[in-house]
């Protein structure tokens, strides 16, 4: 019976180590293509850094009569909040181990801001709702190809334009009126991955952090008077598809 079980186990390890010799290297040929093209799909949040006045406990004051319209401020916070984009992959391979990339996106996302004051019937949550397009430049270092699996980090650098250019409304009440961003951001960008190959196509899951290189706050609505920064962070999940 021992005997029986051992010549069995056997079998099933060398039938393994057959089967494994056969895997092939799947991926419909992205890699060894000097050019190649795919698409990509991401779950993005993104909030906001903030740098505050050194007054922004003070009551934000009506812009025309001076009149206190909150009590003091004791809280400005930023939480994350989500998005996706939708965009497409032109690939470049430098070398070997190295490639160039440009993922340009859409981007459909909100970002918050929530304001506590002493009267807690004052607080405030504001959304700046955003549509932009996205036009990154990466470079992608590659490990060595393991059989289907290869990882990889990926840097470069961001602009992201404003579909919506916003503007302020005099005629919305002060407290009403929107905060702007700049409709053009820059940014720096990084992260890592990894390439799994299938027969005909690779996908490759992401995860990145990008952080705006200047403030991104324009204009002078009330709610912008405790602000003196406003740095954009964003964290996305991706799946790219070549």
């Amino acid at each position: 019976m021992m005997v029986k079980k051992a010549i069995t186990l056997l079998a099933l390890v060398l039938l393994g180590n057959l089967c494994y010799a056969q895997v092939q290297a799947w991926g419909g040929g992205a890699d060894e293509n000097l050019i190649s093209f795919g698409f990509s799909f991401q779950y993005i949040q993104q909030d906001y850094k903030i740098v505050r006045q050194d007054t922004w406990r003070t009551p934000i004051k009506d812009p025309e009569t001076g009149s206190n319209l909150t009590s003091p401020l004791t809280r400005i916070s930023s939480k994350p909040t989500p998005g996706f984009t939708v965009g497409f992959i032109t690939r470049y391979r430098v070398a070997e181990h190295l490639e160039l990339r440009t993922t340009p996106a859409l981007v459909f996302a909100d970002r918050e801001l929530n304001y506590e004051f002493e009267n807690k019937a004052d607080d405030l949550n504001r959304q700046i709702q955003t549509t932009s397009i996205d036009m990154p430049l990466l470079l992608k270092l590659r490990s060595d190809r393991l059989k289907n699996f290869r990882a990889y980090l990926v840097a470069g650098v961001k602009y992201s334009l404003a579909v919506n250019k916003g503007k302020i409304d005099p005629n919305d009440e002060p407290l009403q009126q929107k905060i702007l961003n700049r409709r053009g951001i820059g940014s720096y960008e990084f992260g890592l991955g990894c390439d799994i190959y299938f027969e005909y196509f690779k996908m490759s899951p992401e995860i990145k952090v990008a952080n705006s290189f200047n403030s991104v706050l324009v204009g002078n609505a009330p709610l912008s008077q405790p602000l003196n920064k406003l740095f954009l962070h964003s964290l996305m999940f991706s799946l790219h598809f070549e």
